[in-house]
């Protein structure tokens, strides 16, 4: 019997997968939770072997959730739903150690076979998630996204390079690389540009 916590926003989907998951395989599902916040209480409470947690909420998101749980529980097995499989999602779930993705127009049935797969420690992804997840169309290098997620904070120059333990002058450069590739005028703008295109 694997145990799951599910979390998803849509009442419908999560109160239908709660119903029908248990039918098409043993599972039992021990709670569900409706946000990231809930998501991370009810997974630290009741321990699952999986938790099933929708990439999309509201307030803490899946991606926040999981990194959360991972402070706590390090080996949690995590399955992700999502619509929108955007590379510099998938990037993120995948550095935070998430070890499936599912669609969330997928069967039930394979949901539950999904479940299973990763009960017995293997990896799933879909093959349309991750044929987007090797579209990875982000011209900036880690250190660079580094840079710019702590400018979309606000932060000074000389703050972001205390953060970071870089010399300013290095974070300059950092700086006025991406505001090249992303061909944009300010370090505030590059950071929009690639918070709109998912790179942060």
């Amino acid at each position: 019997m694997t145990t799951v916590v599910l979390a998803d926003d849509e009442a419908l989907l999560r109160k239908a997968m709660a119903a029908l998951l248990p039918l098409e395989g043993e599972i039992t599902v021990l709670a569900e939770a409706a946000s990231g916040e809930s998501a991370v209480d009810a997974t630290l409470r009741h321990q699952p072997d999986v938790l099933v947690i929708d990439l999309e909420m509201p307030g803490v998101d899946g991606l926040g959730a999981v990194a959360e749980i991972r402070r706590t529980r390090p080996n949690q097995v995590i399955l992700m739903l999502t619509r929108h499989a955007k590379p510099g999602v998938l990037r993120k779930a995948l550095k935070l150690g998430v070890q499936g993705f599912v669609t969330k127009s997928a069967e039930p049935a394979h949901i539950a076979k999904v479940i299973a797969t990763l009960h017995e420690g293997r990896r799933w992804i879909d093959p349309d998630v991750s044929a987007l997840a090797l579209v990875d169309d982000c011209p900036l290098t880690d250190r660079e996204l580094d840079v710019l997620r702590v400018t979309r904070d606000g932060y000074s120059v000389a703050d972001i390079a205390a953060q970071l333990h870089l010399a300013e002058g290095t974070v300059r450069n950092y700086l006025s690389n991406a505001m090249q590739k992303t061909q944009t005028r300010t370090r505030h703008e590059a950071a929009r540009y690639a918070r709109e295109h998912d790179w942060l």
